[in-house]
């Protein structure tokens, strides 16, 4: 999902400590997608509670955003609003590839195969109900939600563009193109990672790419490197056949237009309004205000929620929660008293 950009941009892992004390506009959408998909039994079938509903996203909301909090990270969680209207192909096509992925782990379960884990990763949805629960489980934490009016890494890149955030967290790379100044990726992901079918553990660690820095290495502005997305494919268009991150890197270093892109590209047939609709969007997408403010934890209420409604071990959940109660502050404080 989103621009396939990473190849030209500067990247350095970093420590969480970096981080600490810094607040981090997160999309929300991509982080409960990874959790859906990454929070699932051997055999494909997510975390679920008696009544068969699924949790995943609960779980790695809570104890991911714990973790954060712990290490003196502020996350702000920034929801998608309306998409813009070109996005609609890519919407459908999604859809019409969970299905398939569906049909593949019918398949291979009827094949006999044990670990469906990779082919139920493709069948993630994200329904309303998972939305509402989401957030209603950051409000529980205390922690701010922030509903965009489009995209949320628009929203988020422009809070970050704003110095109301330090930075965007997302695994897409489509927040630079919106201007954040600063993107880390792995901040809710990091840890150890088993590769699909691989059977090899990995390190994923927390890394940071500085907008400005990426820009002068390649030797673009802003404007430059959303016509090298473009080229290559994004969210709302299929891109050019051929041209990959570093072939639309040259080109849109010569062009003095993203209709001038397609014509060196040789694709002027396939440049439309839409395209320059999309650049535009890119550019100076739909963004907003947005109060951010961070309230204590109401712990009888998690427990109750997560506990009392979706079978959650009511040990694990008060665990959780003391780290955050006894892990004192540089001030003396605990944890939960120095933030609020």
């Amino acid at each position: 999902m989103g621009a396939d950009i990473g190849p030209i941009l500067v990247k350095h892992n970093i420590e969480f400590e970096a981080l600490s004390g810094y607040k981090i506009a997160i999309d929300a959408y991509n982080t409960i997608y990874q959790f859906l998909s990454i929070i699932r039994q051997r055999d494909g079938t997510p975390l679920m509670d008696r009544s068969g509903k699924v949790t995943s996203h609960l779980s790695g909301l809570l104890y991911r955003t714990i973790r954060l909090m712990e290490l003196s990270i502020q996350p702000i969680f920034v929801f998608d609003g309306e998409p813009p209207k070109f996005k609609e192909k890519t919407i459908a096509a999604r859809a019409a590839m969970k299905e398939k992925a569906m049909r593949k782990m019918h398949e291979a379960r009827e094949r006999g195969e044990e670990d469906l884990k990779t082919y139920a990763q493709g069948t993630v949805r994200i329904t309303d109900e998972i939305i509402t629960e989401s957030k209603l489980l950051l409000d529980l934490l205390g922690i701010p939600v922030v509903q965009a009016p489009s995209e949320g890494e628009a929203e988020a890149a422009y809070l970050a563009k704003e110095g109301i955030v330090y930075a965007v967290g997302s695994q897409d790379y489509d927040a630079v193109l919106f201007g954040t100044p600063k993107l880390v990726r792995n901040l809710t992901l990091s840890g150890k990672r088993k590769l699909p079918k691989k059977g090899i553990w990995i390190d994923i660690e927390p890394e940071m790419i500085d907008l400005n820095e990426s820009l002068r290495a390649v030797g673009l502005d802003r404007r430059r490197l959303v016509w090298a997305a473009i080229m290559v494919g994004t969210d709302y268009n299929p891109g050019i056949k051929g041209i990959g991150p570093k072939k639309g890197l040259d080109i849109a270093k010569k062009a003095t237009s993203i209709k001038n892109a397609f014509e060196l590209a040789k694709a002027a047939d396939q440049f439309t309004d839409e395209i320059e609709e999309i650049e535009r969007f890119y550019m100076e997408p739909p963004a907003k205000d947005a109060p951010i403010k961070f309230k204590e934890v109401q712990k009888d209420k998690l427990i109750d929620f997560l506990c009392g409604k979706h079978d959650f071990s009511i040990e694990r959940i008060e665990s959780a929660i003391g780290k955050l109660e006894k892990k004192p502050s540089d001030s003396g404080q605990s944890k939960l008293e120095g933030w609020f």
